[in-house]
This record gives C-alpha cells, sequence and structure tokens, in this order.
C-alpha cells in the first residue's frame, strides 16, 4: 500500500450515516484497513449544487456514449473470481506505489463485517463488464475511493469517463458530495479538472485550486 498523506487516524465503532458523515466533513476518509478505520488528509470532494459538466467532461463522456453503470450492494452473494483479477491487473499495470492484491479485493466485496465499503459501482460495454469502483455511499454522500478497470484494453478515457458516470449518478440520487480521494502526490492533479471541487487543508475547505496544484507540484 503506498503513503498517503496521513495527518491522523481514528477508528468508528457502529457509527451512524450522520457520524460517518461528519468524520468525512472534518477531512477523513474510510480505509481498506479494517472495519471502521478512517484517517484524516487533504481529502478532495465535489459539492454537487455547484457541479455542472465543462466542456472537457462532456467531450469524454461522448467518446464512450455506450457506457452503462449499474451500482450493487455489497456484500456480494455471486461473486466472480474476474472481479479481483481485473482489479490486481489494474493496479499492477498502472501504479508503481500502490499494493492491492486480490484477495483484498476480494475480502472488500464478500466480507460484510470486515469492510468499510457498501456499494459496487459495476460499468459496461455491450454487457460486457470492463471497469468496477469500490465505493461508500450514504443519504449524503459518495466516497469513489477504488476504481479498477480493462486498463491494457481501454488505457485513455475509460477512467475519466467511470468518475463522471459516478458524480452524474450521485446528483441524481440527490446526494451533497462525492469524495474523490486526497490530493497527496502529483498525480493527483487530474482531479482537479471538475466543477465545484473543494480540498481539505487541515483546517476548513478549501476553493482556492491554483493553491492546491501548487502544493502538488511542490509534494
Amino acid at each position: 500500500m503506498s503513503k498517503y498523506l496521513n495527518w491522523g487516524e481514528t477508528t468508528l465503532e457502529e457509527a451512524s450515516e450522520t457520524d460517518i458523515s461528519l468524520h468525512y466533513d472534518k477531512g477523513y476518509l474510510f480505509t481498506r484497513k479494517s472495519k471502521g478505520n478512517m484517517y484524516q488528509s487533504r481529502s478532495l470532494r465535489i459539492k454537487l449544487i455547484d457541479f455542472s459538466l465543462t466542456s472537457e467532461n462532456r467531450r469524454i463522456l461522448k467518446k464512450m456514449p455506450e457506457l452503462e453503470l449499474e451500482v450493487v450492494k455489497l456484500p456480494l452473494i455471486d461473486y466472480d473470481w474476474r472481479i479481483h483479477k481485473l482489479g490486481k491487473d489494474f493496479y499492477t499495470n498502472k501504479f508503481k506505489d500502490i499494493s492491492f492484491s486480490a484477495a483484498k479485493i476480494k475480502q472488500l466485496l464478500t466480507a460484510d463485517k470486515a469492510s468499510n465499503f457498501n456499494s459496487l459501482f459495476r460499468f459496461s460495454l455491450n454487457s460486457e463488464n470492463i471497469g468496477y469502483t469500490i465505493a461508500y455511499m450514504n443519504h449524503a454522500l459518495l466516497h469513489y475511493a477504488y476504481p479498477f478497470y480493462d486498463y491494457l484494453t481501454y488505457p485513455n478515457n475509460l477512467g475519466m469517463a467511470m468518475m463522471l458516470r459516478s458524480i452524474l449518478y450521485a446528483q441524481e440520487q440527490g446526494l451533497q458530495f462525492v469524495y474523490l480521494g486526497t490530493l497527496s502526490r502529483p498525480s493527483d492533479v487530474y482531479k482537479l479538472q471538475f466543477n465545484g471541487l473543494e480540498w481539505f487543508d487541515g483546517q476548513i475547505w478549501v476553493k482556492d485550486l491554483e493553491k492546491a496544484k501548487e502544493i502538488l507540484s511542490n509534494s
């Protein structure tokens, strides 16, 4: 597992959705480490009331107009081993500093008492499953946590199209926020291309994206 920016950790025991949302509002995010575990970081979120598609967002969606999204509740009852194979291949091929084992992916999707995540976003083209995102969702927010897809076949556009479809879905459901992980590495700059963005600086939520880009370039 890569070393994300970590300002502190906490573990929630039998927390309500409201308590979880309050922790997200303080810059905390659920981890895959253990049930209830959260860490505080330079969290990034979209305030959905301020979100609208940019021309670049629309261009990406037009390149994959047939991409379909289905949201499935976790844990999965009928688990397919091809899901964790796709995830393992994705993280192995695309990232050098993130370790995500097939066993851990399967655990997150099948073990209710061991996982913080309650939703699987499944993406398909022509009835073929080509991508997934492991997520946490409640009445107020979506944490778009661990995406993976057929990177070798779709190296361009698919990842961003999946993210955009998920953001639009959350907006349609009347949620308030979509959390997109953290701003901790220079490569995270790709997340800064949406309307309605704000990031947590350790104390408050900030909308200055130029400052965020400067921080990332120096990290």
